[in-house]
């Protein structure tokens, strides 16, 4: 099975694969420094503890090998800024992706030039037709990085619960084509 680059670069940011445990003090340190910028958005920040990085940063490995989750840091100068990820879809040939950032590294392009490099790693796979991002309709922040990138918004759908302390509990579906990202749109 075809696998992505476990690092990439994207100018003076990387993505790179989490590494175990190793990881655990900086990711630790990085979603607490962000929680306030998350618990609007993420559920699962709610929960969040040492406990929950640890088991987080275990599963890593297993979902790789797998290939059902590829899990990135983002790092710049050495120090995690964010996370990015690509999980399969609900279609064998799809990829769904997420990504958050530390809110000191919002505002700056760095999600966007993120997903763009996720994007074309992921198109560079031969089973992978298409990806997907999903948001709460209330986060527009969010929005806006599909929305740029030529994406379509192709559904709207009740999400399913928890929902986000700031969601409105209507999630927005956004499909990018490999045909799509080949043409430029």
């Amino acid at each position: 099975m075809a696998r992505p680059r476990q690092h990439i670069a994207c100018g003076d940011f990387v993505l790179r694969r989490w590494r175990g445990q190793a990881d655990f003090a900086p990711a630790f340190r990085l979603i607490e420094e962000s929680l306030d910028h998350l618990r609007p958005w993420e559920p699962w920040a709610a929960g969040h503890s040492e406990e929950s990085t640890r088991s987080f940063l275990a599963k890593t490995g297993a979902q790789w090998a797998s290939g059902d989750v590829y899990n990135y840091a983002i790092a710049k100068n050495g120090t995690l800024i964010g996370m990015c990820q690509t999980y399969r879809g609900p279609e064998p040939q799809g990829r769904r992706m997420g990504y958050w950032l530390h809110p000191d590294a919002t505002g700056q392009g760095i999600a966007t030039r993120a997903t763009t490099a996720l994007v074309t790693e992921m198109f560079a796979l031969p089973d992978v037709a298409y990806v997907e991002i999903a948001h709460d309709l209330a986060n527009t922040s969010s929005a806006a990085i599909p929305r740029r990138l030529g994406f379509t918004e192709i559904r709207r759908e009740r999400a399913a619960p928890p929902v986000a302390p700031s969601g409105s509990g209507i999630r927005v579906v956004w499909r990018l084509n490999r045909r799509e990202s080949e043409s430029g749109g």
